[in-house]
């Protein structure tokens, strides 16, 4: 089912209980599964401060994770417990190994420190994001009475939220896709919200991404595309791009986010370009404040399939070119790449070695059809959770008041 709106009484039922509510928030190892929840605490905090109430957080993850640092940054109380990670095989004889062994120690150990955290803070609701973190918050949170909240942000569960769904309160996913995979006894629990984005991310420029990248070589009578393979760059996928520059150029703008590990190569790689292609080629070690901005510019996005980017594509109705990361852990990244090329919003490049001419094929079609452009925008649109955010805080806060 979709979450409606979080209804008036439910926040002056809120307002009148007279205390702040009390909110345990778990997730990590990757921006993936952090990013959500902090989107989440803070569209929470808004919800309540329209009615006077505060939002006590506690952040739990693991020790020296993004999580903490990101925590810190949000100046959220943070603490962290021990936590491991299973390493999979298809051949399950294999998954016996000292490190797993040794993991699975330290999993149980952080459960009994998880449910110390629990019992200690006394939260109202749990709400946990995935990664590895998550699992021994998650039993904790059951096993102290606490209402509990697992988001999955892929087209496929996350090992941590397979095992943690019988035991949730509500199940919120991403996609109405992901419905098949839960266990049928959990699916009544399960509604769907979306993936949270940053909400400045749907109110972007393309005029204010030309100043801010100093980019006088655009050329506004042609197509732009931005390639990105997340704030650390994707070498792969800057190779790819590289080779196909000169057969690009002619036709399009392109600004490239590489990350650093590859900034030195594609510099030099742009001075290497023709006089009259050159101004129009851009690239940046990272996009930060004008991330937005540079969004709203984008008539073609190639990047990786990342649960985060693809809610950001289709909330904002990019058409894309994706280049899964493979392998990750149940290949998710595939998967997602996938479930969108299938709905017609994506074109994605399957398989662990996609070539220069795979790419340069799949950016000809797009480069040269303005209406195929506009039909995969449409239909990246109506994937699209815009409103994720709010939808998820308000299933979150909904359970307060029956918790």
């Amino acid at each position: 089912m979709i979450p409606e709106m979080i209804p008036e009484e439910t926040l002056h039922w809120l307002a009148a209980r007279g205390r702040p509510v009390r909110l345990i928030a778990t997730g990590g190892g990757t921006g993936g599964h952090t990013y959500p929840a902090i989107t989440t605490i803070r569209t929470a905090r808004d919800l309540l401060a329209g009615v006077g109430v505060e939002l006590d957080v506690l952040y739990v993850g693991s020790a020296g994770g993004l999580e903490e640092r990101v925590a810190a940054q949000e100046q959220l109380p943070f603490h962290a417990v021990s936590t491991g990670k299973l390493r999979r095989s298809a051949n399950p004889m294999r998954m016996i190994c000292r490190e797993n062994l040794r993991d699975v120690g330290r999993l149980a150990r952080g459960v009994v420190q998880a449910r110390h955290v629990v019992r200690a803070f006394r939260p109202d609701v749990v709400l946990s994001t995935g990664g590895y973190v998550a699992l021994p918050v998650g039993l904790a949170a059951r096993s102290a009475g606490a209402a509990l909240l697992v988001h999955e942000q892929t087209t496929r569960l996350g090992l941590a939220n397979r095992l943690l769904v019988r035991r949730a309160s509500v199940i919120a996913l991403s996609s109405p896709a992901s419905f098949e995979l839960l266990p049928p006894l959990v699916r009544a629990r399960a509604v769907v919200t979306g993936n949270p984005i940053r909400t400045e991310l749907l109110h972007g420029a393309g005029s204010k991404a030309v100043r801010a990248l100093n980019w006088s070589g655009w050329d506004a009578g042609l197509p732009t595309v931005y390639v990105t393979g997340g704030a650390q760059g994707a070498v792969q996928v800057n190779r790819l791009v590289a080779a196909v520059l000169e057969a690009l150029l002619p036709r399009a703008n392109v600004v490239h986010q590489c990350g650093a590990s590859s900034l030195a190569e594609l510099q030099r790689r742009a001075e290497q370009l023709p006089t009259g292609l050159a101004g129009r080629y851009r690239v940046v070690e990272f996009v930060g404040s004008e991330l937005a901005d540079v969004l709203a510019l984008a008539d073609v996005v190639v990047s990786r399939s990342g649960a985060g980017t693809l809610a950001e594509l289709t909330a904002l109705g990019k058409p894309s070119i994706l280049i899964p990361l493979v392998p990750t852990g149940g290949n998710e990244q595939e998967h997602n790449a996938r479930y969108l090329q299938q709905a017609g919003a994506a074109h994605a490049l399957l398989g662990n070695h996609p070539t220069p001419q795979d790419l340069a094929r799949a950016l000809d079609t797009l480069i040269g059809d303005p209406g195929l452009r506009a039909r995969m925008a449409a239909q990246a649109a109506r994937l699209g959770r815009p409103c994720a955010a709010h939808d998820l805080a308000a299933s979150l806060l909904s359970l307060v008041s029956v918790g």
